[in-house]
């Protein structure tokens, strides 16, 4: 593998580098940019997106007949963690979830009157979107062979849908949706992706789920459906394929996660470096502690493991295969790697990091999710040991190249 990037990256990386330094870190320190539930401000989001439209910073995931760019997973895994060195990064240049993944199925297995209806929207930033597929016990969550809400079919072929959703990332805010139902009992073919508007009759959100915080726009919401109506042209890929839609929609989107992710980390460890660089205690800096020299030190390989993880798994996906083990093993080792610099950092800023003089505790805060959100950790471990079960030591085979 080449961890070279191309000089078109390198050159997106350089400017969303410059976007946030100048345009976004400057709005964390002013209690005005924030919404009520500690997210930037909508308006002011706005303006953001604005400017990073104009300058040609927007929907980069995307293919350039979509309204992208097209660098690819592992064009991503680079700017996508100069992106969230910002906590107002993400939702800035149209690459947060859920609408990033949301984006990227659509655009993989959408129809033309699909994508045109549905994805387009999102893309230019008029709407925003969530997907509806984890439900309150005893239904799906990690497991979606678990879905209890269902779409029964009529004589007319429209299906209508009940069940109950929950925890449903920006839902509070969206106005496309990307539902999964039971169609039938099958235990492969039984689910189906459905494709609604929030302004069609038949659901309701419940609540918005209180959580420990900050939030993504829109929250985290309960959603009953008492018959909701969906035609024909609106199933995404066909009745009985929606596992099929979960696993594209999710895999990718994990992985898109972990690329935020880790520039979150990078972010504190650059406070926590730069406190240590200039605060005194007992007459040596704390830079020159050696507590402290191990403790960044451990945090800088482990960020780096990370790294190498996701760009070992964008690859595996830019080259066409599925990377579900290093997808898995990317979102154990990153989400972890978060919680730990949050943690490490705020220890070295003291009182400090705390506070709310820095971002570490916002970032402490929206961490701990990290471990939980698309598979929890030992779901993924899970995972792997399946794969390890059934691969032996090829587990760990490299690729090789053609002769």
């Amino acid at each position: 593998m080449d961890f070279h990037i191309p000089p078109r990256i390198e050159d997106y990386r350089q400017r969303i580098a410059r976007f946030v330094e100048q345009e976004l870190i400057p709005l964390e320190s002013d209690p005005g940019s924030y919404d009520p539930h500690e997210n930037i401000r909508l308006d002011l989001l706005d303006r953001v997106r604005a400017k990073a439209k104009a300058e040609g910073l927007w929907c980069l995931q995307l293919k350039p007949e979509t309204g992208g760019q097209g660098i690819g997973r592992m064009g991503m895994a680079v700017t996508y963690e100069a992106m969230n060195r910002s906590i107002f990064g993400p939702a800035s240049f149209n690459s947060a979830a859920p609408d990033d993944g949301n984006m990227m199925v659509l655009e993989a297995i959408g129809t033309p009157y699909q994508k045109e209806r549905w994805l387009q929207p999102i893309v230019r930033g008029d709407v925003r979107s969530a997907f509806a597929m984890t439900e309150p016990h005893p239904g799906g969550g990690s497991d979606p062979s678990m879905i209890q809400t269902r779409a029964d079919k009529g004589a007319d072929g429209r299906y209508r849908i009940h069940g109950r959703k929950w925890y449903i990332t920006g839902a509070g805010e969206a106005a496309h949706f990307i539902l999964l139902a039971r169609t039938s009992d099958d235990p492969r073919y039984g689910l189906t992706a459905f494709l609604f508007h929030r302004d069609q009759p038949g659901w309701r959100i419940l609540r918005r789920i209180p959580i420990m915080g900050p939030e993504e726009h829109g929250g985290h919401c309960e959603l009953e459906f008492d018959g909701l109506e969906v035609g024909p042209e609106d199933v995404l890929l066909g009745e009985g394929q929606g596992l099929k839609v979960t696993q594209m929609r999710l895999g990718p989107a994990r992985l898109t996660h972990c690329m935020r992710w880790l520039g979150l980390a990078r972010r504190c460890v650059e406070i926590a470096k730069e406190y240590a660089a200039e605060r005194h205690g007992f007459g040596v800096r704390l830079s020159e502690r050696e507590s402290v020299q191990l403790m960044l030190g451990r945090l800088a390989m482990n960020i780096e493991v990370g790294r190498l993880l996701v760009m070992k798994a964008a690859w595996e996906l830019d080259r066409g295969g599925f990377a579900r083990k290093e997808v898995s093993m990317a979102k154990v080792q990153v989400a972890n790697v978060l919680h730990e610099a949050a943690d490490t950092a705020i220890q070295i800023n003291g009182a400090r990091g705390y506070s709310k003089d820095t971002v570490l505790e916002w970032i402490y805060r929206y961490a701990r999710q990290a471990r939980l959100v698309d598979g929890a950790d030992e779901v993924h471990r899970m995972v792997l040991n399946r794969n390890l079960d059934a691969e032996g030591a090829d587990f760990w085979r490299w690729p090789v190249a053609e002769a």
